[in-house]
């Protein structure tokens, strides 16, 4: 893409809103529609890509699979299915078998949630629900620049905070188990010193 950084990161804004909001579409999940695997793949580059268009950096491999799974969640159709023989149980939602249901960005040294976390958070509580995860864990992440004991900390403040925003959401702290592990696992491997949006994160897992 070709547009000014702005121009662009509205682009990828709205990739990753549609994508996002595919993820969480019922009825896309319960044909077994594949366009949900590419939904999630543009959600996850997409998100990769906003991070570094926050600061001001063009990322062109994640923008270019942002781009390409965005275009096939879009242009891949379903053909007509016949109707399924009845069956003791319904089949399980492939949304309900991902042990990585969210991914909260952060700018740089902060521990306040980017502007998309409260739905991101909000599509994890509404799925918990309706898959019975019932054990969170929240794990805090932050890039290789800043020193091991600073970001250990830093990473804590941003496990705590997703994990109050989830509460504010509806889900008991008494299910949440809340971590740090500061620059010792990265997203994206990095040399250090480097600052790397993807890898300032908060991972969110679950698990029955």
């Amino acid at each position: 893409m070709s547009a000014d950084t702005d121009t662009l990161r509205g682009e990828i804004q709205t990739r990753y809103n549609e994508a996002l909001a595919a993820t969480n579409d019922q009825s896309m999940v319960a044909a077994n529609d594949a366009r949900y695997l590419w939904a999630s793949e543009a959600k996850v580059q997409c998100g990769i890509a906003l991070g570094f268009l926050k600061s001001k950096t063009r990322d062109e491999t994640s923008i270019g699979k942002c781009d390409y799974a965005y275009n096939r969640m879009r242009m891949r159709t379903v053909a007509p299915r016949a109707p399924a023989p009845p069956v003791a149980l319904p089949p399980r939602r492939q949304v309900c078998d991902g042990v990585e249901p969210g991914l909260v960005f952060f700018e740089f040294d902060s521990s306040v949630p980017g502007s998309d976390a409260a739905q991101t958070v909000r599509a994890v509580a509404t799925n918990a629900r309706e898959c019975g995860w019932n054990r969170f864990r929240v794990v805090g992440h932050t890039d290789r620049s800043g020193s091991d004991a600073y970001n250990d900390a830093l990473s804590m403040r941003r496990a705590e905070a997703v994990a109050n925003l989830m509460a504010s959401l509806g889900i008991p702290r008494e299910q949440m188990a809340t971590s740090a592990q500061g620059e010792s696992n990265p997203r994206v491997p990095t040399a250090d010193g480097v600052r790397s949006p993807e890898n300032r994160r908060v991972e969110i897992t679950v698990s029955q």
